[in-house]
């Protein structure tokens, strides 16, 4: 039998995500950004998070699904891919639960307007589908480049 799936749930509009808290070092609450120029339209800028500079993307414009407003609810996802340091804004982090690995069936084309390659799955709980993201295929390799160059500022 496999072992449980540890899995932060959050939301992006209204709809529920799932991603493997092994891909996420922290959540925070959305702190000022500062822009920096010449980047990319997802990137919204640099934070100073505990004495590291770290770029932070909003995922729903990354993942194609428009803008939102920040409320007091918005958090961000800290997490670390090949090395690199990001912050995820998302609009709400809702909670941490054990999925079956046997309740997650493999990436459909396309769900919830996300293309494949940004899924790892679709999660069939009691109440629910979930989406199960995989945050180190988020980025090409130049995205993965202009984030790293940005967290060397």
């Amino acid at each position: 039998m496999q072992t449980a799936v540890k899995t932060i749930i959050f939301q992006l509009k209204q709809q529920q995500y799932g991603v493997d808290i092994q891909q996420v070092r922290s959540i925070e609450r959305l702190v000022d950004v500062t822009e920096v120029p010449n980047t990319s339209d997802f990137i919204k800028g640099i934070v100073n998070l505990r004495g590291e500079v770290i770029p932070i993307i909003d995922l729903k414009e990354r993942l194609g699904l428009g803008r939102k407003d920040y409320t007091d609810e918005t958090r961000v996802l800290i997490i670390e891919i090949d090395g690199v340091t990001a912050g995820l804004i998302v609009d709400e982090a809702k909670d941490v639960i054990d999925i079956d690995p046997d309740l997650i069936d493999p990436a459909p084309k396309m769900a919830g307007g996300i293309h494949s390659a940004f899924l790892k799955g679709v999660a069939k709980l009691e109440d629910r589908l979930l989406i199960m993201l995989d945050f180190a295929s988020i980025f090409d390799i130049e995205e993965m480049q202009e984030v790293k160059e940005i967290s060397q500022v």
